[in-house]
């Protein structure tokens, strides 16, 4: 028997030459000359051993020794131990035997009847042997049979007609309908029982090892053909109505899983692959074909058929309960167990498919319709339909029941697909490339998705993205230890080393793109990255075409809601249609918008049912704030952080390797904390929450690293939300951190107070209300934290810092202003509209038009009131706490004036002759408290009551300051219990010093014609500091001119850019002006004396 390999070609030549050239699919015929042992001259390498087997030498015999007398052993003596000498195997018969029931086939018509037809004569073989060799009785079935052997049982047909009547009960015993590969299945089986029952006879060594040789010959010969029967099935004859080729495979791996098997299906046959057999007949047929590169043609066949499994394609996807997709994944498995089948699956075609736009390639990719496999309602509908129809009907606890089983079938496919791509990744190098090739397409496809208007045809789903999303997570969890012992094996100049992710396009932190272009050139030569740095940046650039995407589809269908109950209140408008001619349109237009809303309810959950899963928001934090972590480090001019952390703030100078990445790496970051902390705060119970504290101070205390100003603004935004209470944590996630963390107590409030003079300029068309946002948030943390000590020092700090203190304070003053004058303008417009509405009479004579119309009207203006006086109100709460802390900065030349004037102004709203205009019906819809209003502002009015400044600047307000003012002021809140006596006390104290401060006032400012020249351009007002500005040459008095600064930092009257530092003293006119204004007083004593000396 040779032992030169055979290849899976010379299998198929050789077939053709034993059939005599019939088989023409089989090509390059070698020579068909037959040897006299019957075989072929050309002898395959899965040949048996030769007939003649040498046996081992017997031992020479040493000579009898004379025999002594046998003497009796005492009784208490042991007997001798006899040891079992091991059986001799006699090959030849043994071989016989074997290959007659592996193959159950015989030459000797009696041995087939005595099997009762169960062993199948081939009469056709044994009369071509006998005249071969005429007058020799039949050989014993050996390895140099085993291929005429196979092939003539191949060829019998049972569906043919004969003749033969003594070959009838052979053809009639047939296993029906029995295909080639079942039939070499069951050899294939029978041979591992033989082997097995080999072993455990116990022959010696030797001629034991003699024997597996010739049963792994005859295995790797049967192995041979069951792989060229998975690729040309029809080469021999088959039975009519059976699935043969690489579905006879397929069938058995699907059956690997339990839940994909139908009930009560039957056992195993002997023909057919169980689920023990597979992974080893996946083993001898690697072993047999991956050497000779024929692999891929036995093989792809089946992945194809697999991975492309109908059941991949229902509309019920992983519901329902047909579970065949688990199957598919089950096999799968069983696929890439091999390292080389693995390595082969990378290696087709339909790994990564060329040419295919974003949507074919999740269904032409081989890996595609496994990873699409989710519960989202755009690819499948059924899932929303079946788990979480008519939504407002089902319970909590109903709602729960569907996501814990959804969640349970996601966990078992994603943890099944990060297993393949594991295994695959390695299972050789070139399969590792080939899956980081994979993760690359699929992100170079997807680029649209960051868009912000996407059409979901152009661009792959969102459970194919959350899938890889989480294969990746499930890749990077290795390198994100808890001491990030690892994170400089990740490549800072990646970007610039790497072309796997293509950011040409994309917005950069703070560079350029001539910058980012210059650097990456720079930094171009060096190592090739690592597989942690490919996973890291793959994991990033997947989150942010991908997941975010997705999130932001979840977060869209709120807006939609939104729109649909707006929707609904527009048709119910005040329900003057009931019992007209439009009832009947009406209610059917209120119940299709309903429908649309349980629908779009029911999309709601599913997506919920996977972004809420707790596990993969667990992974997503996880991830998050370790590439925070990463990003610190790098701007970290010791590059230790997080051990130990950071020093705030960071260094002016921004390194170049932070400002060329991809402003979405930061903006991801902020997103994603944004989403967590609103929907899943809970979920930083564990971990989190010191790395997300850390992130947002870093990058608020330096804002100068991040260029683009909304992204500043959302940082501020995920504090602001880590301030929100859920469950039992009163202050959110971060409310006790800012209390006790050494960073928030040293950096919280200096950041705060910068960002929130930062965001007055944003550079954008909508900074105007942004800042609103923005400045809202602010208070709302700075209230949380206001109680601290620690805090209240950092502000005494700050204050010190005049000119920036002053600048903060001034834009309080001004959004106060704007707010509270923009919430009073909506509701005297809220508190119209329902008084004619109130009128029903003359309300129903209306046209329906004009009611619709006013309707919408008034929400619209309830939508924006209660904007306006949500901000207004933390506005003012602001400014009541700082002038109860700090006072000196409030009372500069440049605030003080205007301070006094907003709050008389608003008083006036609140206590004043028209503060009826602003009643409204359902004021807490609105979020309107008047009362809390009116004793905010009080408050502020009585924490400056000591200060003169203060008192004189009241004086100086003719516009909205009177007595009365004050004293209803007063009835009002004693009326309502707003303050107790001591602090009504301290109000009349303070109006008191008012009206003296006002005779004083009056008395001063009696100065008769003044000259223009002497007036302030802007406040008409004696100029006391004259300054000339230098692009307009008009002089203004120092304190307004540094008045408008602190809003504007242009010359107001050329809009030419102007700095404080930049103005020039009128040392001239300010002396005329002092002189003017002592000659006039001088010549008011007489006046005075004289009146005296009168009286007298």
């Amino acid at each position: 028997m040779s032992d030169n390999p055979s290849t899976p070609q010379d299998d198929a030549d050789r077939v053709g030459n034993i059939r005599l050239k019939r088989l023409a699919k089989l090509q390059n015929p070698t020579s068909t000359t037959p040897s006299t042992s019957g075989s072929p001259a050309s002898t395959p390498s899965i040949s048996p051993a030769p007939q003649t087997v040498s046996k081992p030498s017997p031992k020479p015999v040493a000579p009898s020794p004379k025999p002594k007398p046998v003497e009796t052993p005492p009784a208490s003596s042991t007997p001798p131990r006899k040891f079992k000498v091991p059986a001799k195997l006699d090959l030849s018969s043994w071989e016989h035997e074997t290959i007659t029931s592996v193959l159950k086939v015989t030459l000797e018509r009696p041995v087939a009847e005595q099997s009762s037809y169960d062993y199948v004569w081939l009469k056709g073989l044994a009369t071509e042997i006998e005249s071969e060799e005429p007058g020799k009785p039949l050989p014993r079935l050996n390895g140099n049979l085993l291929d005429r052997l196979l092939i003539a049982r191949f060829e019998i047909d049972p569906q043919t007609m004969t003749d033969d009547l003594e070959y009838l009960p052979v053809l009639a015993s047939l296993p029906p309908q029995q295909t080639i590969f079942e039939f070499l299945v069951g050899c294939w089986k029978r041979i591992n029982a033989a082997r097995t029952a080999l072993i455990k006879k116990g022959y010696p060594p030797v001629e034991t090892q003699d024997a597996l040789t010739r049963l792994e010959k005859m295995r790797e010969l049967i192995v041979s053909y069951a792989g060229l029967t998975l690729q040309e099935p029809e080469m021999f004859p088959q039975p009519q109505g059976r699935e043969i080729g690489p579905s006879e495979l397929v069938a058995p791996l699907l059956s690997l899983s339990a839940l994909s098997a139908p009930l009560l299906s039957s056992p195993t046959s002997s023909n057919t692959l169980g689920p023990s057999d597979i992974e080893q007949f996946l083993q001898d047929l690697a072993h047999r074909f991956e050497p000779d590169n024929e692999l891929d043609g036995v093989l792809a066949p089946v992945v194809r058929a697999l991975l492309f499994h109908p059941s991949l394609f229902r509309t019920e996807g992983l519901g329902g309960g047909d579970a065949s997709w688990r199957g598919v994944v089950s096999g799968l498995e069983a696929l890439v167990s091999v390292k080389a089948i693995a390595t082969m699956i990378t290696r087709m075609e339909e790994w990564n498919p060329d040419n295919v736009p974003a949507p074919a390639f999740e269904v032409k990719s081989l890996m595609g319709p496994l990873l699409r496999l989710n519960v989202f309602s755009r690819e499948w509908p059924g899932i929303a339909q079946t788990y979480f129809s008519d939504p407002d009907k089902r319970s909590r606890e109903d709602v729960e029941s569907s996501y814990a089983s959804l969640r349970g079938t996601l966990k078992s496919l994603q943890n099944s697909l990060f297993q393949v791509f594991n295994t695959l990744v390695r299972a050789s190098p070139g399969a590792r490339e080939a899956v980081l090739q994979y993760f690359t397409k699929v992100i170079s496809l997807n680029a649209k998705r960051a868009g912000m208007q996407v059409d979901p045809a152009t661009v792959s789903s969102d459970g194919f993205m959350v899938n890889l999303q989480v294969i990746l997570y499930r890749f990077a969890e290795p390198f994100m230890d808890a001491s990030y012992s690892k994170i400089d094996k990740i490549d800072p100049f990646y970007i610039a080393r790497s072309k796997r992710i293509d950011i040409a396009e994309e917005t950069r932190i703070k560079a350029t793109s001539e910058e980012a272009a210059k650097w990456a050139e720079e930094m171009s030569t060096g190592p090739t990255p690592n597989f942690i740095s490919d996973i890291f940046y793959l994991t990033i650039a997947m989150s942010h075409y991908g997941y975010q995407k997705t999130i932001q589809n979840y977060t869209d269908l709120a807006k939609v809601m939104d729109d649909i109950q707006r929707q609904l209140d527009f048709l119910n408008g005040d329900g003057s249609w009931m019992g007209s001619p439009l009832q009947a349109r009406t209610e059917a237009a209120i119940n299709n918008v309903k429908n649309q809303q349980s629908k779009v309810r029911s999309a709601q959950l599913a997506y919920e049912a996977q972004l809420l899963d707790p596990e993969l928001i667990f992974r997503s934090i996880g991830f998050t704030n370790f590439l925070g972590t990463w990003l610190i480090r790098q701007v970290d001019p010791k590059k230790t952080h997080p051990n130990p952390t950071v020093e705030l703030p960071l260094p002016r100078d921004v390194p170049m390797a932070f400002r060329v990445l991809p402003e979405y790496i930061v903006e991801d970051i902020v997103d994603y904390l944004h989403f967590s902390t609103n929907h899943a705060p809970d979920k930083f119970e564990l971990s989190g929450k010191n790395e997300l504290l850390i992130f947002v101070l870093t990058f608020l205390t330096s804002t100068w690293y991040i260029k683009n100003p909304f992204l500043k603004s959302k940082i501020n935004d995920v504090l602001f939300m880590g301030t929100w209470g859920y469950g039992r944590e009163r202050n959110g996630i971060l409310g006790n951190l800012l209390h006790s963390h050494p960073l928030a107590l040293k950096h919280l409030m200096p950041a705060l107070m910068h960002f929130y003079i930062e965001v007055e300029q944003t550079g954008a068309s909508s900074q105007f209300y942004d800042k609103f946002n923005a400045r809202r948030n602010i208070a709302f943390v700075l209230k949380v934290i206001w109680d601290n000590p620690s805090h209240r020092e950092a502000l005494n700090r700050e204050a010190k810092n005049v000119d920036k203190f002053v600048r903060f304070v001034n834009l309080m003053i001004n959004d106060v202003t704007y707010l509270l004058d923009e919430s009073r303008s909506e509701l005297i417009q809220i508190h119209n509209i329902q008084e004619e509405m109130e009128d029903k009479e003359t309300w129903n004579s209306k046209p329906q038009e004009y009611r619709r119309e006013r309707e919408g009207t008034l929400r619209s203006l309830e939508r924006h009131a209660s904007s306006y006086i949500v901000l207004g109100r933390s506005t003012v709460e602001l400014l009541k706490v700082f002038t109860a802390e700090t006072k000196q900065p409030f009372m500069m030349p440049e605030i003080i004036d205007r301070l006094a004037a907003m709050l008389d102004y608003n008083l006036v709203a609140l206590v004043g002759p028209r503060y009826q205009e602003l009643k409204v019906k359902d004021a807490q819809k609105l979020r309107f408290d008047p009362r809390a209003l009116l004793s905010d502002i009080i408050q502020v009015f009585l924490n400056l009551s000591d200060q003169p400044e203060f008192v004189r600047a009241i004086a100086n307000d003719g516009r909205s300051y009177s007595k009365e003012l004050f004293e209803a002021a007063e009835r009002i809140a004693i009326k309502r219990g707003l303050k107790t006596e001591a602090e009504l006390e301290k109000l009349r104290m303070l109006t008191a010093m008012v009206e003296e401060a006002k005779l004083v006032i009056e008395a001063e400012e009696d100065l008769g014609e003044v000259p223009d020249e002497f007036l302030d351009p802007l406040m008409f007002t004696v100029m006391k500091d004259p300054v000339i500005l230098p692009s307009s040459k008009i002089t203004i008095d120092r304190p307004t001119i540094k008045s408008h600064l602190l809003s504007d930092s242009k010359d107001p009257f050329n809009r030419s850019p102007l700095a404080i530092e930049d103005v020039v003293p009128n040392t001239e006119l300010r002396e005329r002006i002092e002189t003017f204004l002592a000659e006039r007083r001088q010549q008011k004593k007489p006046t005075e004396h004289e009146s005296m000396d009168v009286s007298t």
